[in-house]
């Protein structure tokens, strides 16, 4: 039975020796310490950002228990699995871009879910040949081998102080007493309603005491806490072998989908190279393939490179960050896909003279049509996947983005293991040429093939300059990637990390050929003059994406922590030595 329970909720902003108050206007600058002479070598404590404030709280214990930065994200990232289930869980993947500082080497941990050999292109097509969309995106079919469980083992005992049953302990203990249920759970499952009591393990969980979960209730997961258990006892075995294998593979099997006990058990994690770039003194670190964020990131910067921003007016700026996106986005579609599996032209994609040759065919007041326009706008993303982003006192970082897809992601929970499967087979191009749940489409290069990665929006990333550090990272579907980069804008613009945090946003992703703002974030004489260059404006949408960061001024030896306010349980914090 969920009883009503006060829970810890809003949004916290610390420097070491400066409270940020809530009145204080986004967009206003906050007071600047006087910068010191020299800049400092090491953070003065810890600053994380996440997406819930029980989950930042996890990751501090770590920290005042003596543990570093990949302890903290081993205890948000399993938190984060337990209070929100709606856009992650250890059913899911990730990705996890971390700095360890005493190596001084960036490494990018790729857990992303991997095809199952069932799972061809034809198992997702209609008698008629279209794409079955129910298929797609929900139940067994639509699910992907989880790669997040894989990566808590890896990062804790790679890159850990403590042991992994620490780090795990809080959100074992939060999924055994349980915790409060906000209203984005409450609207999330009212809107998927009809998919996640399809499954017996889904309404074992959701519906335990007869009716749908309502804010202020409390939800206890104990099938979710043994999960975790064996996982703290057996590591990897424990998840991907023996009683919890079982019970994902019964799970599926009894749902008329077909995993193989040696998909589970042949799950690795994969270290790769992080993607560097330069943008006007910023050195950024970001995701490579298969997620495509880095390297449109990577191109968009470049593109824009060739103007001075801040001098230009909003609607100018405006247009030149929309042609940039579109180009981008485009590149995307046709080029990325996992790179074990595809050869792709990265090196020239991310080239200054690819870039140069995209930004000379920017007009200055004219907008570039898109090709093959579909009908309909983009959906929003906003509830979907989560991210949170750590700097601990001896400067190691960590920036992850985690997921399981769509709203709850396949809306199956396998019974007995609490674990909530993804729905991340819809990432591929099930069928090319048709757009997905986000409203983007693909070719062959992201076709399912057995063992494949769907390719991936998300991009956790690094940005460091002489004077300032910051990690970020958002989730949001395909806008993931333009409020990445509308973040390092505001960076590069002097913001500090609440302010980033809160930057209205846009969007373009070249199909469908429309700028989505949110409401308010372009003015009604920018909105007239992007018309009147040839832009097609939704200026009317509701908030979305849910940034997270932190960041450390060099110069002055402080620590921020920007948590959106869009999102009302995120929480930042800093925790000074």
């Amino acid at each position: 039975m969920r009883n009503a329970l006060r829970v810890l909720a809003g949004r916290t902003l610390l420097t070491a020796s400066l409270l940020f108050l809530a009145t204080t206007s986004p967009l206003q600058a906050a007071p600047k310490t006087a910068p010191a002479k020299t800049a400092a070598q090491h953070p003065p404590g810890a600053a994380i950002a996440s997406a819930h404030a029980l989950a930042t709280d996890a990751g501090m214990e770590m920290i005042r228990q003596g543990g570093n930065a990949f302890d903290a994200a081993v205890a948000v990232s399993a938190m984060l699995s337990v209070v929100e289930p709606i856009s992650s869980g250890i059913g899911g993947g990730g990705f996890f871009l971390l700095h360890d500082a005493k190596t001084g080497k960036d490494v990018f941990v790729d857990a992303r879910e991997t095809a199952p050999e069932s799972a061809t292109p034809q198992v997702f097509l209609t008698k008629d040949g279209q794409l079955d969309n129910d298929r797609a995106t929900n139940g067994p079919w639509s699910a992907g081998i989880p790669g997040l469980p894989a990566a808590l083992v890896h990062v804790s005992q790679k890159y850990g102080r403590l042991p992994l049953k620490t780090a795990l302990a809080p959100a074992i203990r939060v999924a055994r007493e349980g915790f409060e249920i906000y209203p984005r759970l409450e609207r999330g499952y009212a809107s998927r309603r009809e998919v996640m009591e399809r499954y017996r393990g889904t309404r074992e969980v959701f519906l335990a005491d007869g009716t749908p979960p309502k804010a202020g209730e409390i939800l206890k997961q104990p099938d979710l806490a043994n999960t975790l258990q064996l996982l703290a006892d057996k590591g990897f075995d424990g998840f991907y072998k023996g009683e919890v294998a079982k019970k994902l593979l019964a799970a599926v099997k009894e749902e008329g989908g077909r995993w193989r006990a040696e998909e589970l058990s042949g799950y690795r994690v994969k270290e790769r190279e992080p993607l560097r770039l330069k943008y006007r003194g910023w050195d950024i670190t970001t995701a490579p393939p298969p997620s495509s964020g880095g390297v449109a990131i990577a191109q968009m910067l470049q593109m824009l490179s060739g103007w001075d921003l801040k001098t230009l007016d909003e609607a100018t700026r405006t247009h030149l960050i929309v042609e940039s996106m579109r180009r981008a986005f485009r590149d995307r579609t046709i080029y990325l896909g996992d790179p074990d599996f595809v050869k792709m032209p990265l090196a020239r994609l991310i080239s200054a003279d690819y870039a140069a040759g995209q930004r000379s065919s920017i007009h200055p007041s004219k907008a570039t049509p898109s090709d093959l326009l579909p009908g309909q706008p983009a959906p929003l993303e906003d509830d979907e996947t989560t991210h949170y982003s750590i700097i601990d006192g001896d400067g190691n970082r960590v920036s992850t983005t985690q997921t399981v897809n769509l709203l709850y992601g396949s809306g199956l929970v396998a019974p007995g293991t609490g674990v909530l499967l993804n729905d991340e087979m819809d990432d591929f191009a099930l069928r090319p040429g048709t757009p997905n749940a986000f409203g983007v489409m693909g070719f062959e290069a992201n076709a399912p093939a057995p063992g494949k990665r769907m390719l991936s929006s998300m991009t956790p990333s690094f940005i460091e300059s002489k004077d300032e550090l910051a990690v970020l990272g958002a989730p949001g579907g395909s806008r993931i990637i333009t409020e990445v980069l509308l973040g390092i804008l505001g960076y590069d613009d002097g913001l500090n990390a609440q302010q980033v945090a809160a930057k209205p946003r846009i969007h373009h992703q070249w199909m469908p050929d429309v700028i989505s703002a949110e409401q308010g974030a372009l003015s009604p004489e920018t909105v007239k003059a992007l018309e009147a260059m040839g832009h097609k404006v939704n200026a009317g949408e509701k908030p979305w994406g849910n940034l997270q960061t932190v960041s450390w001024d060099k110069r002055a030896n402080t620590l921020e922590g920007g948590t959106d306010p869009r999102n009302p349980v995120g929480k930042a914090d800093v925790l000074v030595k």
